[in-house]
């Protein structure tokens, strides 16, 4: 069964959304393994400061179902997909790991790029995952985050009251 992992991201409402977003989740795929919560600035646009974390899960359920699935706990917490890609949002879950799958498929992506370009999911992954391979680099992701260019990163992580 493979281990899949997900990027969660919120700065509206992110102290209601996460949470239930993360019981959301453990309620389809059951326990979760939880990155630390990291707080960052947004990127591509000015607005408030997002959380993210990882989630790892278990699961044998096809990728397009699994993606289904987290479109409508986004929508279910007031997701607007019409918005812009960098904007503000109310959740944000991408899949951007599913075992050492490699999927490039209009817009499904596996493994994600933004492992590799953002901070808030790669320092979040390498947490949990770290030992893991990149599918396509065969780097690991500890690896990757000992290398990340960490030059004016504003990301630290945070304890939310929740």
């Amino acid at each position: 069964m493979p281990t899949g992992y997900i990027s969660i991201g919120s700065n509206i409402d992110k102290d209601k959304h996460i949470p239930a977003s993360i019981k959301a989740l453990a309620e389809r795929y059951g326990r979760l393994t939880l990155s630390s919560i990291y707080e960052s600035d947004p990127i591509g646009f000015i607005g408030d400061p997002f959380y993210n974390l990882i989630v790892g899960f278990d699961s044998d359920l096809d990728v397009k179902e699994i993606i289904r699935q987290l479109r409508q706990i986004e929508l279910d917490n007031g997701r607007n997909r019409e918005c812009k890609k960098f904007s503000a949002r109310t959740l944000d879950l991408d899949l951007v790991l599913y075992g050492d799958l490699i999927v490039n498929e209009g817009r499904i992506q596996i493994p994600r790029d933004e492992i590799e370009k953002y901070a808030f999911v790669l320092e979040p992954l390498a947490e949990i995952a770290g030992h893991l391979r990149h599918p396509v680099s065969q780097i690991r992701y500890a690896e990757l985050w000992e290398k990340f260019d960490k030059t004016n990163l504003k990301q630290h992580r945070v304890m939310p009251t929740w």
